[in-house]
């Protein structure tokens, strides 16, 4: 989701705001109102590389495996084993990712052990196998396989076996568990803080938010913008192959079945591969997408609108609001209810203090207006920062706003399937 260090301030873009509808109740946090834990899932991250800072060739500890490594995700570095791991895997089937936890032996096996940066999965780099690089993940190695996904989690009590009334499952109550201070060198360093909230899905704005599920079972949130469209990031729609995936499904927050994607608008210069290798082209990773059922006439809709084209010290005057599917905090959405921008860039993004994570790319970053609510950016990528921790890279509305008339109009867009059309009016009839 993110990685920072570009230049920019976003160039001056007249933002038309599009009347946003539906119920304009202030909006609550809530601890959840389902008791229990989230049971665990594996959803695949996007754009790993950017994501974590780079690959590192060859990573990995070496060794053969004396063990039983018939599941999926083994030899993934994650140890996924239910009792001390993920729970991705049956018990006993991820031998060579766990077997370090289970022996109780860390070591500095990784080739990349003692260069002074974490490399374990999640809060590192993910290019040592866990327990492999010991030395650099020692004060953090706490945080290992713990996450939010309890449906009562943030809510201040810790409610994991024998504590409070034990309702979540173990290793899934971590922020009220042990607290929400991070290290601010790791990759989910949320500035040092957690500050995450849960919020009621039945609610503007959270209500406009959903889940984006593209045609390979890859995850992004995405936030409604019309009766029918969606916001999300291009590379949230595309493939390793740099192509766009066939298409998609949208599932609310607010509940009440799925909508099909039927077509979409991404900039003509978005490519996924330099995307996902250089911070040259962060400001193109946008996407706007047609459903095939009109949502919005049910659950509303935001408006759009830039906040950047005035510099850093105006958009950073803003009280920004933003929620997604954080890889961390299961199947309900995790929210930042009073974050900033931090910078504002001439390549149409800007830099932010919001906390999030995988899962979160795509998701709308929103500004009271009156009494509706305004995305003004959308949730991208992190950038290396060396020396200090990584930046969180938005895309700013002021990208994407001006595609946004002729495409909720019917006048441009392609079809998910087809050959992509460019942004003109010639491409009205693979739109519809």
């Amino acid at each position: 989701m993110r990685m920072a260090a570009a230049a920019a301030t976003i160039a001056a873009c007249v933002l038309v705001s599009f009347a946003a509808s539906g119920n304009q109740a202030p909006f609550t946090t809530v601890s959840a109102a389902i008791s229990g834990a989230s049971a665990p899932e594996r959803i695949a991250s996007l754009s790993p590389e950017k994501q974590t800072g780079g690959p590192k060739p060859g990573a990995g500890a070496g060794g053969p495996a004396r063990g039983d490594d018939s599941c999926q995700w083994a030899n993934d570095n994650e140890c996924d084993d239910p009792d001390i791991g993920t729970g991705a895997c049956r018990l006993g089937t991820d031998f060579s990712d766990c077997r370090r936890l289970r022996a109780g032996t860390e070591d500095d096996s990784c080739r990349w052990a003692r260069d002074g940066e974490c490399d374990e999965p999640n809060f590192g780099t993910g290019a040592c196998v866990q327990g492999s690089d010991r030395t650099d993940c020692g004060n953090v190695a706490w945080m290992r396989n713990q996450t939010d996904r309890c449906a009562t989690s943030f809510n201040g009590i810790c409610e994991e076996p024998g504590r409070g009334n034990g309702s979540c499952a173990a290793r899934s109550d971590r922020t009220d568990c042990h607290g929400r201070e991070r290290p601010t060198l790791i990759n989910d360093h949320f500035f040092g803080r957690d500050d995450r909230v849960r919020v009621n899905g039945q609610q503007t704005p959270w209500r406009f938010m959903g889940r984006f599920t593209n045609q390979q079972g890859e995850a992004c949130t995405a936030t409604l913008i019309a009766r029918d469209v969606i916001v999300t990031a291009a590379h949230c729609i595309h493939t390793d192959t740099n192509s766009v995936t066939g298409g998609g499904t949208f599932r609310p927050e607010a509940g009440g079945g799925e909508a099909r994607a039927v077509a979409y608008i991404v900039d003509p210069r978005f490519d996924y591969r330099r995307f996902n290798t250089t911070d040259e082209i962060d400001g193109l990773d946008w996407a706007i997408i047609r459903l095939d059922q009109p949502l919005g006439d049910r659950l509303g809709f935001a408006g759009v609108r830039s906040i950047t084209d005035r510099g850093t010290q105006a958009a950073a005057a803003h009280n920004l609001l933003q929620a997604g599917y954080s890889w961390d905090t299961g199947d309900t959405l995790s929210a930042n209810i009073n974050c900033h921008i931090i910078q504002a860039h001439t390549d149409g993004t800007f830099a932010h203090e919001c906390d999030t994570t995988r899962g979160d790319s795509g998701s709308a970053f929103l500004i009271r207006n009156g009494q509706g609510f305004d995305v003004v950016g959308v949730d991208s990528n992190f950038r290396s920062n060396p020396g200090g921790p990584f930046i969180y890279i938005a895309v700013s509305a002021s990208s994407f706003q001006p595609f946004m008339a002729d495409f909720v109009a019917g006048r441009s867009g392609t079809r998910f399937g087809s050959a992509p059309a460019g942004t003109g009016r010639k491409s009205l009839n693979k739109a519809r």
